[in-house]
C-alpha cells in the first residue's frame, strides 16, 4: 500500500474481524480432531492426520496475518484528511466532468457501488494523492485521468 502502517475503512474492519472470527472458529474445530485421535493405524489415518495437522498451520498463518493487520490499522488510527489511503473517502471529477466520490478500501462488496480498492487502477492511482492532483490509471476502455477535488475520512 503506502509503506507505512495502513488505516482500515469500516467496511475493511468489519470484514476482517468477521473473517478472524470464522477462522479461529475453524481451527478450533480442526484442532479438536487432532486431540482425539487415536493412535495411527494405517497409511489412510496417517495422511488424514497430516492433512489435518496442515489445515491447523495454514489457518494459523491467515489468523496471524489478519490480526497483524487489525493491529497495524489501530496503530495507523484514522485515514488522513490530507492524503489519500485507505479508508479515505476522495471526491474526484473524471474526464468526461463526472464527479463522484469514492471510499478506498481493502475489499470490493457488490452492494456498493461507492467503494474502490486499493489495488484497482483508480485505487492505486489515488494512493498518496493530494487535493488538486490528477491521477493517471488504466481501464478496459484505455486510458484514463481524474483529478481529486477532495480528500476526506471514511464513514465509520
Amino acid at each position: 500500500m503506502t509503506g507505512g502502517p495502513e488505516p482500515i475503512s469500516a467496511e475493511g474492519l468489519r470484514a476482517a474481524q468477521e473473517e478472524l472470527a470464522q477462522l479461529r472458529a475453524d481451527r478450533g474445530e480442526v484442532a479438536a480432531t487432532l486431540r482425539g485421535v487415536e493412535p495411527v493405524g494405517d497409511r489412510a489415518d496417517a495422511a488424514d492426520e497430516l492433512q489435518r495437522a496442515s489445515e491447523v498451520t495454514r489457518l494459523d498463518r491467515r489468523i496471524a496475518e489478519l490480526e497483524g493487520r487489525l493491529r497495524e490499522a489501530a496503530v495507523a488510527g484514522a485515514p488522513s484528511t490530507e492524503v489519500v489511503g485507505v479508508g479515505s473517502t476522495v471526491t474526484v471529477r473524471f474526464g468526461d466532468g463526472a464527479e463522484e466520490t469514492v471510499e478506498v478500501s481493502e475489499i470490493a462488496e457488490e452492494r456498493e457501488q461507492t467503494l474502490v480498492t486499493f489495488d484497482s487502477p483508480l485505487g492505486k492511482a489515488l494512493l498518496g494523492r493530494r487535493a488538486g492532483e490528477t491521477v493517471h490509471y488504466e481501464t478496459p476502455s484505455g486510458a484514463a485521468s481524474a483529478v481529486v477535488l477532495s480528500v476526506g475520512r471514511g464513514a465509520d
